[in-house]
């Protein structure tokens, strides 16, 4: 599978973009601010549906327009997929596979699989545990629909359990009548994310520590460890027993919404011991198992992003992760960086067919002298 165009209108600071990409290496080079990393997320939303940097839709529309138009042409199984997203100021977006309008967006989750490394991964690392939940879930959610379905169906009775502990006012005897219906259901679907997501991290942490201990020059050690209030007993047990706690509180403290990953460096948590590069170097592994988690699902590689990643990795973690990249495993890879001719050093050690595209107040122009496209 792969991305042959790219249509832009009005997105965040492009306002109009029409590129052809090849099969290989396509490298976007320019200033900070300039736009490389937004041709990264125009990408990221044809697969995921919504912004890898905004949340809210309609920032990514352009500086005083009133809509926003991402479309791509991939080659998907020797077939073509015609992927349309469009938003107008003040009304719901708009996303299409071969001009027929999704019912729902779920239902596009995994068509177009894509892994995005950026340095904002470093929220994996140091960031709450919410984002170490959105990285195991975004994964599994791509290969494994049933489990996306399980997991907004308890989001929203744990919205249901939530509101009702607020209603309380303090008092429990006012919603016991209720109370038991959505411990049973939170507990019998949290367990299913449980079992789907202790699966999932036993399956990643062998894949993720042979890339990162390729990266790192096998000089260190990593583990991740999965916790959660299911591996603690009888979870609607537990729910009951804090009932007056969570009426306190106005929320729920018990269930898989609280799930964490423990992510260890030499037997140390990485968050606090980890240096710059060590970190970078956690994150690049993590998501280049998931990579390969996708990759082994879907019998194709993923489309590739690589934001910006060659800053603050020394000389032989940046030529260990190239080798990497120029392995056949990858075959479409987006790359953004400052200094062209670094980049172009890279890429031509990979092997790769490669294109460069410049970058420059959100113009985008081929350039024709630095490509190899046999």
């Amino acid at each position: 599978m792969h991305l042959n165009h790219l249509n832009l209108l009005n997105f965040k600071n492009i306002r109009q973009a029409e590129l052809s990409f090849i099969e290989g290496i396509n490298c976007f080079v320019g200033d900070n601010g300039a736009g490389k990393t937004n041709l990264l997320d125009a990408i990221y939303y044809l697969s995921f549906c919504k912004s890898y940097f905004n949340s809210i839709d309609s920032q990514l529309i352009c500086h005083e327009e009133e809509f926003f138009v991402v479309q791509g042409r991939y080659e998907r199984d020797s077939q073509p997929e015609d992927i349309y997203a469009g938003l107008k100021r003040s009304q719901k977006k708009q996303f299409k596979r071969n001009k027929k309008e999704y019912p729902r967006l779920s239902e596009h989750i995994g068509l177009l699989p894509l892994v995005m490394i950026s340095p904002g991964d470093e929220r994996l690392i140091v960031d709450g545990s919410d984002q170490r939940r959105k990285f195991v879930d975004g994964v599994i959610s791509q290969i494994d629909k049933n489990y996306l379905e399980q997991l907004l169906r308890y989001n929203r009775i744990l919205n249901q359990r939530n509101t009702l502990l607020k209603s309380a006012r303090g008092k429990s005897g006012v919603i016991e009548s209720q109370i038991d219906i959505w411990n049973s259901q939170l507990a019998l679907t949290g367990q299913a994310i449980f079992d789907r997501r202790r699966m999932f991290v036993e399956q990643l942490e062998p894949v993720f520590q042979k890339y990162h201990n390729y990266i790192s020059g096998g000089n260190e050690v990593v583990k991740i460890n999965y916790h959660s209030h299911h591996q603690k007993g009888d979870i609607e047990l537990m729910l009951q027993h804090n009932l007056a706690k969570d009426i306190v509180l106005g929320y729920t403290t018990r269930g898989v919404h609280r799930d964490d990953l423990e992510l260890l460096l030499n037997s140390y948590a990485v968050k606090k011991d980890g240096s710059q590069g060590q970190k970078k170097t956690f994150f690049i592994a993590l998501k280049l198992a998931q990579f390969e988690f996708l990759n082994s699902h879907f019998g194709y590689p993923p489309v590739l992003l690589l934001d910006d990643l060659f800053d603050k990795l020394d000389e032989n973690r940046g030529n260990r992760l190239v080798e990497l990249v120029g392995s056949d495993l990858f075959r479409q890879i987006f790359i953004t960086d400052t200094q062209k001719q670094r980049l172009l050093d890279i890429v031509k050690h990979t092997g790769k067919n490669y294109a460069f595209f410049d970058v420059k107040e959100g113009e985008v122009v081929k350039d024709a002298q630095n490509v190899m496209n046999d």
